[in-house]
């Protein structure tokens, strides 16, 4: 077999190696089956199956309550920017607030202004977008619609380490890059919405938990693909779904349940990240993007002295096996995506670099 590289790319990501051994294995084949999970129909017992099992996973990591529909849909959170305020923003009166915390959250913003009215509840761009507000920051208001929020985000390195207060006002989330990364109280959202090619499988699978009451205020005549209800309904089989992908979710589901859970793997992403952490922060050849009390898990951000040096490091990176460390493009620098699936070892080996490389150029 081809010796693995570590791979920080922020997705699609790492995935866990036994959920690709075993998929490896039945590629071919489903025990029992004969065929492949991506040949058989998504009608057949065998899928629903998989279907079924994906989602009692998710329940119980999560503890989804059973007033949540568990949807798979497709689209990406990008689909997800404008399903929500087409199904929730009300028509002809009526705003949503969104939290701007980064770039996803900008993204989300820009759809909604398409289909309402939308008020900006926070926009932390001031603090170049290091940090989320604190409550007094926030201007929310008790008749929304809703309230949006990126719980994390990916290209800034910065993540809520608790939900803001909204009352009565539904909480509506884009948690595509922490999903499953700890523990989340589900109750306090209304609605849920994560891309998997992240924590939870590959591209192509979008994981939406919807709370009941929500349905009922969804206007009629929308187009059947963006109606929630359709999904809903149909248990998310209204049309052909990514059979693959929620077969890999599934498997990843059990895999973390092995962990011990998600309380287990916040642990051990805790401590992933605070190696890399402790790393930057024993310098100054190296400094971190988010302030300290906003520092994600799963993305961690950080600049070095010079463009030059930065795609320098990169490289001499990538040749000895550190894959995916370039920042976006749109802020630069590096970032070390290190999801649920990504090892300790890989992130003790980003360390050691860092250190000879600060040695050699700092």
């Amino acid at each position: 077999m081809t010796e693995r590289i570590f791979n920080f790319s922020a997705g699609p990501a790492v995935l866990p190696l036994p959920v690709l051994e075993q998929a490896q294995r039945e590629m071919l084949s489903l025990a029992g089956v004969g065929m492949s999970v991506m040949e058989i129909s998504h009608r057949s017992q065998t899928f629903d199956d998989i279907h079924q099992s994906a989602k009692q996973g998710l329940r119980d990591l999560l503890g989804i309550p059973d007033n949540y529909h568990v949807l798979f849909l497709q689209g990406g959170a990008s689909l997800q920017f404008s399903m929500i305020p087409i199904n929730l923003l009300p028509a002809g009166g009526g705003s949503a607030d969104y939290v701007i915390t980064g770039s996803w959250g900008k993204k989300a913003l820009k759809e909604a202004k398409k289909q309402g009215a939308v008020s900006i509840a926070a926009d932390m761009a001031d603090s170049r977008y290091t940090r989320v507000p604190e409550a007094h920051e926030l201007k929310l208001d008790p008749r929304a619609a809703y309230v949006h929020i990126t719980t994390n985000e990916t290209i800034e390195g910065v993540e809520w380490q608790t939900e803001p207060e909204t009352g009565d006002v539904p909480l509506v989330a884009d948690a595509s890059s922490d999903i499953c990364s700890r523990p989340m109280d589900v109750t306090k959202y209304a609605l849920i919405y994560a891309g998997a090619q992240k924590n939870l499988g590959p591209s192509g699978v979008t994981l939406v938990i919807i709370r009941d009451d929500l349905l009922q205020r969804i206007p009629a005549g929308l187009h059947t693909m963006l109606d929630f209800r359709t999904h809903a309904e149909n248990d998310s089989l209204y049309n052909t779904p990514n059979t693959w992908g929620i077969y890999i979710l599934d498997l990843v589901c059990k895999w973390l349940k092995e962990q011990g859970g998600l309380a287990a793997m916040h642990r051990e992403n805790q401590a992933k990240a605070q190696l890399i952490y402790d790393a930057i922060d024993a310098t100054d050849f190296y400094r971190g993007h988010a302030a300290r009390e906003a520092r994600s898990l799963m993305n961690v951000t950080f600049r070095l002295p010079s463009e030059e040096l930065e795609r320098q490091f990169a490289k001499e990176a990538t040749a000895a096996g550190l894959d995916g460390l370039k920042g976006h493009r749109s802020v630069g620098g590096i970032r070390a995506s290190i999801y649920n699936a990504f090892p300790r070892a890989g992130c003790e080996a980003l360390v050691e670099f860092m250190r000879e490389f600060g040695r050699k150029n700092g």
